[in-house]
């Protein structure tokens, strides 16, 4: 009857232990997660915080966390190890003998690691900005210690191992510029013409969102197969061109058409030899 009732004892232990270990790993990540985000939350709520700062921080306190997770389950799987009587001590101490091998084996991730780390520390890039590596651009949605996530416009979701990330453009460093090129007949009258761009481009200035500065009528910029090509510039908010290109382009096809102004297609001129 002894002997049953240690052998219970020990496979009680073996099966409540991990699970205990297990849950209070789960709890202590949950518990220090608010606690981060509570401290983040709070320094935001104190100052005014820019939204370049407030990506950064968004960023740091992201990287916080995946750091804290890999932490908790490797003490986690160590404290298991030892309930299944295996010493911990020599596993440490051999670390040191296998570590050449594990870093051979792992060494991407380990590129990895250290890729994450000097993009978060250079201020490469942020979740929230518009990048373009490799040819692929859209916004970063998720930086990790191994990975990054970039979500494009059609919502695919490209991850890229951040060793992998050599060249990027971040397109959130500076002021985007939105650029019309619109063209008007060969037989239009060029004053009037340029005292409605002015006019729309007075407007637009008023009313366009994200502008930063005013709309300029850069004049004549070609002279078309059919038509003559006028250029007009907007510096605004990063990535707001394509939104406020539309807006433009709209605008000045109604003032034109509304004076009458032709905005000719591509044509052939086709003379008979006789």
């Amino acid at each position: 009857m002894i002997t049953l009732f240690s052998t219970y004892e020990i496979d009680i232990k073996y099966f409540t232990l991990p699970i205990i270990y297990i849950a209070i790993a789960i709890i202590s990540y949950t518990i220090l997660k608010r606690i981060i985000d509570n401290i983040f939350q709070k320094r935001q709520a104190k100052i005014l915080v820019k939204r370049h700062h407030q990506k950064r921080a968004d960023t740091i306190r992201i990287m916080i966390l995946n750091i804290l997770k890999y932490v908790i389950i490797i003490f986690t799987v160590l404290a298991e190890l030892t309930i299944y009587g295996i010493n911990i001590k020599s596993i440490v101490a051999g670390l040191g003998i296998t570590a050449a091998i594990i870093g051979l084996a792992f060494q991407d991730i380990a590129k990895d690691l250290l890729a994450g780390i000097f993009i978060i520390a250079e201020d490469q890039y942020e979740i929230g900005d518009y990048i373009e590596v490799n040819g692929f651009m859209g916004e970063v949605v998720f930086i990790g210690l191994k990975t990054t996530r970039i979500k494009d416009y059609k919502g695919r979701t490209k991850i890229i191992a951040n060793h992998n990330i050599t060249e990027v453009i971040n397109y959130n460093l500076a002021d985007s510029v939105a650029v019309v090129d619109v063209g008007v007949d060969y037989d239009a009258d060029l004053d009037e013409v340029e005292k409605i761009l002015d006019s729309v481009a007075a407007d637009l200035t008023k009313t366009l969102p994200k502008i930063k500065g005013s709309v300029k009528v850069l004049g004549i910029d070609s002279l078309g197969d059919s038509a003559i090509v006028y250029r007009l510039t907007a510096t605004v908010s990063s990535m707001e061109q394509y939104n406020t290109q539309r807006i433009m382009r709209k605008k000045i096809k109604e003032a034109l058409d509304k004076a009458n102004i032709k905005i000719p297609f591509p044509q052939v001129e086709v003379h008979n030899g006789k």
